[in-house]
């Protein structure tokens, strides 16, 4: 399993995935789901990659043969044309295991965050379904997720907002959505690849690995459990009436006060 975000604010981009791809009781595997595609000073991808291993590494590795060349996303004049290059890549991996993958029952499972910028351009940030069509992450929806999301989207919903949140705060609730997602997932699991992106650096100047033992991880894990247990107190709690109303209560029947065991 796999939990990746992408978050775009005003002032640029955070990107962050987890490391695990099998857990179990007997084996634990670590890979890397953060891949960078730079030419400095002129364009930066970063494409985060969630589903089947095999299926992902075809994709990264047409990409990349393709960026050394000088084509695909080395050459494309516009970040949706961009976006559309990745999606070529997975119809065309589609195209080679898909049919003998499906024969065995066998899910082709691939979804990509594509983040970054080229010159002339506003940051931008994608989803690329397995279709290989792609999803434009908006002012009004700033962040994408892909993998197991449902337990570090609420954080997000809650906080998130485009013209608002500043990059450094962007890191601590990708932090926290991923760390929340760690808590109650054990298929996901560090380490973190954390990347921040400002308006305009055309190149990687922000990056960080955070594995298990990580102070600053911790840290902020502790941090936020012990802010959300002292909202909780903050909170206007909900109060009971002494007596509730019988037709209130959806109670079929009510035994009457010292009436014994047989009616």
């Amino acid at each position: 399993m796999t939990y990746c975000v992408g978050i775009r604010t005003h002032q640029g981009l955070v990107l962050a995935s987890d490391s695990r791809t099998n857990s179990g009781i007997d084996q634990v595997e670590v890979c890397r789901k953060m891949h960078t595609f730079v030419i400095p000073g002129e364009r930066m991808f970063t494409i985060l990659s969630s589903g089947s291993l095999s299926l992902t590494q075809s994709v990264m590795t047409r990409l990349d043969q393709d960026f050394r060349a000088g084509d695909g996303l080395a050459s494309a004049a516009n970040f949706y044309e961009a976006a559309r290059c990745v999606g070529q890549q997975v119809r065309a991996v589609g195209a080679l295991d898909r049919e003998f993958m499906e024969r065995d029952n066998i899910n082709f499972s691939v979804n990509l965050l594509v983040g970054g910028q080229i010159r002339g351009e506003s940051p931008q940030l994608y989803l690329i379904y397995a279709q290989g069509n792609p999803l434009r992450c908006t002012r009004l929806s700033p962040f994408l997720q892909i993998g197991e999301s449902k337990y570090g989207r609420p954080i997000l919903d809650r906080g998130i907002r485009f013209g608002e949140t500043t990059l450094d705060q962007a890191v601590t609730y990708a932090i926290i959505s991923l760390d929340s997602t760690m808590r109650s997932n054990v298929a996901v699991g560090p380490p973190i690849d954390l990347l921040v992106y400002a308006n305009d650096d055309l190149s990687v100047k922000r990056y960080r690995r955070l594995d298990a033992s990580d102070p600053a991880l911790g840290e902020i894990r502790s941090s936020w459990e012990q802010a959300l247990r002292h909202a909780i107190k903050t909170v206007p709690q909900i109060h009971f009436d002494d007596t509730a109303p019988q037709e209130q209560l959806g109670v079929a029947f009510i035994r009457p006060a010292g009436s014994g065991g047989a009616i």
